[in-house]
């Protein structure tokens, strides 16, 4: 069960990064604006509150070389603005400013914006932001945080089976709940120890940086998962007395101890993630506190459930179904109720549905959700067929003893009593077989039978129900229906975690009021153009500022496949606009010494353009590389 609950993380963890929360709304100075004088600071907005870290900001000038500028610090806007001050004085050209800030739902996010003081350069310096996230960082990340939810579902789960449904032998379930404990502890640290890397987008090796994890305790994020450290310290002790129970009921300060115990942990995930920002804190982190204690009262419990019905040897007692049975209700109703208010939070709009990479994935857990219902329907089914033949065998077995009571007391033995009832049914032209059927009948029906003319009489059977005999088959079907509701459970979970770790609907939306402010430079602005001729590889790194309708000024890098800077004997560029039949033009670009450029481009039209380069090697060796780019009115 395990081991195809990491199979799947396996498969889920190395899949795409993960989109940040907070998305840029505005800059100041805004993007691509040329300034009469040079302003006194730089200050981003974004949708959400956000996290600086010490190199938040890197300001360039327009010869590529980085500013002093002041400590990274929050606006007046509060926490959902970055600030930094720049040098009194600045020369005249084009700045261009990388920033890196993390989300308050615990993501990083990064981009780039230009300025201009007086004039526009001739030549844009190109910050290179880098990746949002390492990619090995990112895949161990996102590792550590699926396996943090399955074992939190495991052990929350496990320990509210054990107290709430009281197996007979919860010794049996130990392997479950250090399993929970350990794998929980161990995730906290990985998380904890990979935080400092994965915010600045550093590799794994990184990590051991004792002043990056200084940082990192001093962070929200950083500060939820010591809590959760500490609150699993605690637990230990818990686990150790759940396992010592039996069968008796844990003490009821002990019970409001260890549900105080499973906030405390839920509310770890709560302050780091989606409730943290947004509208309706508050309410929002109250729902996203009982979605996770709910989610693991069900999962977690099922496991339970699956292991204490393929390990125990004896069967399992019907009470204990029935419990759980309730329990699991109550967990869905719970799901369901703050489900809908989290997917209202994170869409904001029905196109949101549609529209955006969270509503797709929201669509994906409601129909995997509509399946465990399913599935769980069919468990609840199986268990209350389990418990009413366990309620007919214990009301036979009541009988029987009463029967024999009232005997005894006229001084008659079973024996005798068997006979006198055989005796007037074969009287009454009955055979033996329909008798013995009779017998019990009469007695479950009415405990003890009446005395007619010195005999028993057996009234007439009910309709026939399933016995006993029954209850292997509905124990194998409720295995067959929990491991299915195991299974999709896991989906669930992982799905769950992936929708943290995608922007929400709601915040791209406000993104797209804002502009095209988010992600720093505009989509037409920088196109790389890969290339392989004549033995040789590379790319053509293109710039259009500012990338919308009327003039423009391009400037194109040739990369080696090494990333250094090459030559080239030759680069031309044109651009044709197809829906208008506009084109080509010819951008006239002129080697300037180490790029090629021109600031005399006119795209007179807003719409997709192809871009088509043309790179000469040699003598005898070119290529011509084609890609659509988007310019704005």
């Amino acid at each position: 069960m395990l081991l195809g609950s990491v199979l799947v993380l396996l498969l889920f963890g190395g899949a795409g990064a993960a989109s940040a929360h907070a998305a840029l709304r505005a800059t100041d100075p805004k993007d691509g604006t040329v300034l009469k004088s040079a302003p006194r600071d730089i200050t981003l907005t974004f949708t959400e509150s956000v996290g600086l870290l010490d190199d938040s900001f890197r300001v360039l000038d327009p010869d590529g070389k980085r500013l002093k500028t002041g400590d990274a610090g929050h606006g007046a806007g509060g926490s959902e603005t970055a600030r930094v001050s720049l040098p009194a004085k600045l020369a005249q050209g084009t700045y261009t400013v990388a920033w890196r800030v993390v989300s308050a739902d615990s993501h990083p996010v990064s981009g780039a914006f230009t300025f201009s003081v007086g004039k526009p350069s001739p030549a844009i310096v190109v910050a290179d932001t880098g990746p949002t996230e390492n990619p090995a960082t990112e895949s161990l990340f996102n590792m550590g945080r699926y396996l943090a939810y399955l074992a939190a579902a495991l052990l929350i789960g496990t320990a509210v089976f054990v107290t709430a449904c009281r197996p007979p032998d919860p010794s049996r379930l130990r392997r479950l709940l250090w399993a929970g404990w350990g794998t929980l502890l161990g995730s906290t640290v990985f998380l904890l120890v990979l935080r400092a890397p994965y915010e600045s987008g550093a590799g794994p090796a990184s990590a051991f940086s004792l002043k990056a994890f200084e940082r990192t305790l001093t962070t929200r994020p950083g500060e939820a998962l010591l809590v959760r450290l500490a609150l699993l310290l605690v637990a230990y002790f818990f686990v150790v007395r759940l396992l010592r129970l039996g069968e008796e009921r844990l003490p009821r300060a002990w019970q409001a101890a260890s549900g105080a115990l499973a906030v405390g942990l839920a509310l770890t995930w709560a302050a780091a993630e989606h409730a943290s920002a947004g509208i309706q804190v508050p309410v929002a982190m109250t729902s996203a506190v009982l979605h996770v204690l709910a989610m693991s009262v069900w999962l977690g419990g099922l496991a339970a459930l699956l292991s204490t019905l393929y390990r125990a040897s004896a069967q399992l007692p019907a009470a204990v179904l029935a419990r759980f049975s309730r329990l699991a209700f109550a967990s869905v109703t719970v799901l369901v109720a703050t489900g809908v208010y989290q997917s209202w939070r994170g869409l904001g709009s029905w196109s949101a549905i549609t529209g955006t990479t969270y509503g797709h994935l929201l669509v994906l857990k409601l129909l995997a959700v509509t399946l465990l219902l399913a599935a769980a329907r069919l468990s609840r089914q199986w268990t209350g067929r389990l418990v009413r033949v366990a309620a007919e065998g214990e009301s036979e077995a009541v009988v029987r003893e009463r029967v024999s009571a009232a005997v005894a007391a006229e001084g008659e033995s079973q024996a005798v009593v068997r006979e006198r009832v055989s005796a007037a049914a074969v009287a009454e032209g009955e055979s033996q077989a329909v008798v013995r059927e009779k017998v019990p009948t009469a007695a479950v029906r009415d405990e003890v039978p009446e005395r007619v003319g010195g005999s028993l009489s057996a009234p007439e059977p009910a309709l026939a129900t399933p016995g006993p005999a029954a209850a292997p088959a509905y124990r194998h079907g409720l295995r067959r229906s929990v491991l299915a509701e195991v299974a999709v459970g896991v989906v669930v979970l992982v799905l769950s975690t992936v929708l943290s770790g995608t922007l929400p609907g709601r915040a791209q939306a406000e993104a797209a009021e804002a502009g095209p402010a988010e992600g720093g430079l505009p989509a037409a602005s920088l196109t790389d153009l890969p290339f392989a001729v004549g033995g040789a590889t590379g790319k053509v790194q293109i710039t259009l500022d500012p990338g919308r309708t009327g003039d423009n000024s391009v400037q194109a890098m040739v990369y080696a496949a090494d990333g250094g800077l090459a030559t080239v004997p030759e680069l031309r560029l044109s651009f044709t606009l197809p829906a208008k039949q506009i084109g080509p033009i010819d951008a006239q670009l002129k080697n300037k010494g180490g790029y090629w450029g021109t600031n005399d481009l006119t795209l007179p039209l807003a719409g997709d353009w192809r871009m088509k380069a043309t790179i000469r090697v040699s003598d005898v060796d070119q290529i011509s590389v084609t890609k659509t780019v988007r310019i704005v009115g």
